[in-house]
């Protein structure tokens, strides 16, 4: 039963982090534009992996997607990637964990095979929030970087929403794949617990055939050897 409701615990979070993973890869608030040194704050920037958005005085909201792809930074290209496979792996462990658990009827299938499917789905969310831990660092890494560099020319952005999203979702899918790793012990095989099979072969002393010979008239009974 613990193990059960380990196995489902891990789920529910490892769901939880896909749905914050999917979230914050459509996020538009990876970064946001800083008003440090701006004398008018009315207005915003902020950029995704997808598009960038800015706000006027009145708060209406303009995004436009990136017109190219390759023309983009290689810092955002592998972050797209990096999400887009910690999407796909999260998927995938979403599925298998289902049928790992000790409650799902899957034909014939041994409680070992359910033990390796909870297994490898344990592993795979455990890439998964690690693709997008490297994604949301390294994307955040090239914000303070440009930050703080005196000599960058370009519009300087902070943190966004967006990257805490990321990282909050990496924190439970490493976690949730943890739990399912953790509980995919497997039943030993053999006999049972409590049945114990002694392998015993009598020698020639030990061997003793006792007889039990007639009463006699007395009532009483002899035992030889």
């Amino acid at each position: 039963m613990a193990v059960l409701v380990v196995q489902v615990l891990g789920l529910v979070l490892g769901a939880l982090a896909w749905s914050l993973e999917s979230t914050c890869t459509n996020s538009k608030r990876w970064k946001v534009h800083s008003h440090m040194e701006a004398v008018v704050t009315s207005s915003s920037q902020f950029e995704g992996l997808w598009m960038t958005c800015a706000t006027n005085s009145m708060g209406a909201i303009q995004c436009q997607r990136f017109k190219t792809v390759l023309g983009l930074p290689g810092y955002i290209q592998a972050c797209r990637a990096l999400m887009i496979i910690a999407l796909l792996l999260g998927l995938f462990s979403m599925v298998l964990s289902i049928l790992g658990l000790k409650c799902t009827k899957l034909g014939s299938t041994s409680p070992e095979a359910k033990g390796k499917l909870a297994l490898t789905a344990g592993i795979l969310f455990i890439l998964s929030g690690l693709c997008t831990l490297s994604a949301v660092s390294w994307y955040a890494a090239r914000v303070v970087q440009e930050f703080y560099d005196p000599f960058f020319g370009g519009t300087k952005f902070e943190l966004g929403a967006g990257l805490y999203l990321g990282w909050a979702a990496a924190a439970l899918a490493i976690l949730g794949g943890g739990m399912l790793c953790s509980s995919c012990k497997t039943s030993t095989s053999g006999s049972p617990r409590g049945n114990y099979t002694y392998n015993y072969t009598a020698t020639a002393q030990d061997q003793k055939i006792y007889r039990t010979p007639p009463s006699s008239a007395a009532g009483s009974s002899k035992a030889y050897v």
